[in-house]
């Protein structure tokens, strides 16, 4: 089991950048596909970008893909989503995701598709 915790969300203006955290605990964590979706008041969660336990392999939607990068670092449990040229559409809470994949086969996209969670955390961009 694993509990994720984020950080890094912010009031930024259009234009800006934001890094988000998620410290993971566990010794486990490098077994471990993570993803970060949002949802913003309304609408379905959606996936910003996901990662491979290595990190060697990541997905991005369309939406956010050349403004976005997902990495990790394993050795601090720790995964990151470094977000440029932010958008008022962007405007979310931002949401870690873990599942555990011994041996690597897919990028999970699917919210439905991961077992842990953590408690989100507020993106605001204004115009």
């Amino acid at each position: 089991q694993v509990q994720l915790v984020e950080s890094g969300g912010e009031l930024v203006q259009a234009g800006g950048s934001l890094r988000l955290s998620c410290a993971a605990s566990g010794r486990t964590f490098r077994s471990y596909v993570m993803g970060w979706f949002r949802q913003a008041p309304g609408k379905e969660r959606e996936v910003v970008a996901a990662i491979s336990q290595s990190g060697v392999n990541t997905y991005y939607p369309d939406s956010v893909k050349g403004r976005s990068t997902i990495s990790r670092d394993n050795a601090k449990n720790t995964v990151y989503l470094q977000m440029n040229s932010l958008k008022p559409e962007d405007t979310a809470v931002y949401y870690c995701a873990a599942d555990k994949q011994e041996y690597y086969t897919r990028l999970y996209t699917s919210p439905t598709e991961y077992d842990y969670w953590g408690q989100g955390t507020q993106v605001t961009v204004s115009s």
